[in-house]
């Protein structure tokens, strides 16, 4: 079937799908029609200033209470949280990898959760996990929320459905979504097999960054962004809901559905954006900019101007500068980098760096363009050239990316990876020209 969405980013929606069932003018009648609880799902304190301030209502045929029983303990020890710290023996370095491979045995989105870092600390509410998902089985009667932080989620591989308690989003490739922290949701795999990304915000909530002097038009504009519209499912079978509370998982046995929001309305919700509709900036004349150009999301900090995460995209482009080494630059960043390639190929690694899989390059870290792309871009005839076919992204934030034992033990990982600055020469002979024989 069809699902239908509703454009903006941080917009106050309204939606239901009985007529009537939405109340109006006020939040919690005595009788909501069609025998629904009124229910609020907070996403901010009561009292966060009215530019940040979330909140939605909504209309089900049970109160959330009726959705959890008697907890008890859930495993997923591939998902893990910060602080994971010293749990390999993998020394400091710049990394990469290959692909995740796709699992053999039946596994659904949240078994087939892999945590590649982990930065800041889940209890206090800073930081992130970078994880990729790996899965061949739908949730059917299984469903999920997250009590630690909003997901953002990258296809890389299949297409996906997250039936939400808020509605419906088809994803597939070149698109992301962004599940808010608590939002009930189960996933549906449209493909036979799926992999692709997953950054896991603990911090405050990711947001569109300021354009500053590039003004009102730009980068990801707010109504490219897609809110699903209220669905629900009145489902009276024995069904599972697992929790992510503080690092730990815990399950529970209710007997029916709780995806059953009849209607809703308010700005916190789970939206879905195509890649493709980003509009970039660069330099028309010379150098390079920062990649923080490039940046559809980013979730703030106490820090001014430092994130606790950006997301960043490197899309689809045309190159022009006049003098200028094209790719990005060789840099050491008090950020954190944790790369993967969605299709194509990424310009300043064009060996190595394959569609599904990641780089790491932590704090201070050198890197940069790898040899033969050096070589390329140094002598390259600077005629306007369009970089097409081609989707890499990065997870970035203020804190060190702690490695897992699965990243650090993945079979994938290349042993070979810092190799590829092996070849960069010493150009300096003391004269102006240098050498470049």
């Amino acid at each position: 079937m069809a699902f239908s969405y509703m454009p903006g980013f941080g917009n106050d929606f309204e939606t239901e799908t009985l007529p009537g069932s939405l109340p109006q003018g006020r939040n919690s009648p005595q009788r909501p029609a069609y025998g629904l609880y009124a229910e609020q799902l907070s996403g901010s304190p009561f009292t966060a200033p009215r530019g940040t301030n979330e909140r939605s209502w909504l209309y089900r045929i049970r109160p959330s209470v009726k959705h959890t029983g008697r907890f008890k303990p859930a495993h997923y020890p591939l998902w893990k949280s910060a602080p994971n710290v010293g749990d390999h023996e993998l020394a400091l370095g710049q990394y990469r990898w290959n692909p995740v491979p796709m699992p053999k045995e039946p596994t659904d989105f949240i078994a087939g959760m892999r945590s590649i870092t982990t930065a800041g600390d889940v209890l206090g509410q800073t930081g992130m996990a970078a994880h990729v998902y790996v899965a061949n089985r739908s949730m059917v009667d299984d469903h999920f929320f997250n009590a630690d932080g909003e997901l953002l989620i990258v296809p890389q591989v299949g297409a996906l459905r997250f039936v939400t308690e808020m509605g419906v989003i088809e994803l597939r490739p070149g698109e992301i979504a962004v599940l808010p922290r608590g939002l009930v949701f189960k996933v549906e795999l449209v493909d036979a097999e799926v992999r692709g990304y997953v950054c896991e915000n603990y911090g405050a909530k990711l947001t569109l960054p300021d354009r500053g002097p590039i003004g009102a038009n730009c980068l990801a504009n707010p109504r490219d962004f897609k809110t699903p519209c209220a669905w629900f499912e009145e489902k009276e079978t024995p069904c599972r809901l697992t929790v992510k509370w503080c690092g730990n998982f815990h399950v529970t046995e209710i007997g029916h559905s709780p995806l059953d929001v009849v209607a809703w309305h308010g700005n916190y919700a789970p939206y879905k954006y195509d890649l493709a509709t980003f509009s970039p900036v660069g330099a028309l004349l010379f150098d390079h900019p920062d990649p923080s150009i490039f940046t559809v999301l980013t979730a703030p900090s106490g820090e001014e101007g430092t994130a606790n995460i950006d997301f960043v995209i490197f899309p689809p482009r045309w190159l022009v500068a006049e003098d200028t080494f094209r790719p990005p630059w060789y840099h050491r960043n008090i950020m954190s980098e944790f790369m993967g390639l969605i299709h194509g190929q990424y310009d300043a690694k064009e060996e190595g760096f394959v569609p599904g899989g990641i780089s790491l390059h932590n704090l201070m870290l050198a890197h940069g363009p790898d040899a033969p792309g050096f070589e390329k871009a140094s002598r390259a005839d600077l005629k306007p050239v369009k970089l097409d076919n081609t989707m890499a992204f990065m997870f970035e934030t203020r804190f060190p990316q702690m490695l897992t034992r699965y990243g650090a033990e993945l079979e994938t990982r290349q042993d070979n990876y810092i190799d590829c600055w092996a070849d960069l020469k010493k150009r300096f002979n003391g004269t102006p020209e240098g050498d470049w024989s």
